[in-house]
């Protein structure tokens, strides 16, 4: 129902063409994956009810085309967010080393300071691995930034990552509590800090 949804959460995925944002999100809303799956044109969208610590919140989730010609589309993605997943690819350093880029990118356009930003190592199934895990712990820790390695193929960490990114939201009642219908108690916010979690920076595998 409805009514029991607290707020609804705009959640962005960006990140190099070619990492695999699609298809975590197609891993996450609807279970599937598809090898065949086309670069983005300029920004999917979908939908997906999540409940994180009992609380039930709408996620509103803008996939964004990484390819440079469809960047002039960017600033209106931003406008708003509350929680962005940055994507680089385990397999290919070069996607490792835009995302100072992107992080540029969310502080130009986006309207928010406090929003929560999550670091997905993605396509940990594949041989070849040119990023370490501690790699990409390290760049997220200098920013911030919660961090887990997934793999859209193999399911890994996808859940977790979208779990990991809304407890913190929720956990910031400046970020939603303004935008929802009802907002939670403070004193269950703090409560639930304490609580859970990996203090600050995913490092599940």
């Amino acid at each position: 129902m409805e009514d029991d949804v607290i707020t609804t959460l705009k959640i962005l995925i960006i990140g190099e063409s070619g990492v695999g944002k699609s298809s975590l999100l197609l891993r996450f809303t609807d279970d599937m994956f598809d090898p065949e799956l086309g670069a983005t044109i300029g920004v999917d969208f979908k939908v997906k009810t999540l409940t994180v610590d009992g609380n039930k919140t709408k996620l509103a989730i803008w996939d964004t085309a990484g390819q440079e010609r469809f960047r002039t589309l960017t600033p209106s993605y931003y406008r708003g967010a509350q929680g962005v997943i940055l994507v680089y690819d385990v397999s290919r350093r070069d996607t490792f080393a835009k995302l100072d880029n992107w992080l540029n990118e969310l502080e130009t356009y986006c309207t928010r300071n406090d929003l929560v930003k999550m670091l997905v190592g993605n396509k940990i199934d594949k041989d070849g691995h040119e990023v370490e895990r501690n790699e990409g712990l390290k760049f997220a820790r200098k920013h911030s930034m919660l961090f887990i390695e997934a793999s859209a193929k193999t399911r890994d960490g996808v859940q977790c990552a979208f779990e990991e990114l809304v407890e913190k939201i929720l956990q910031t009642p400046g970020l939603w509590e303004s935008e929802g219908k009802r907002g939670l108690k403070l004193a269950d916010l703090e409560e639930e800090q304490g609580g859970g979690g990996c203090g600050g920076y995913c490092s599940l595998v």
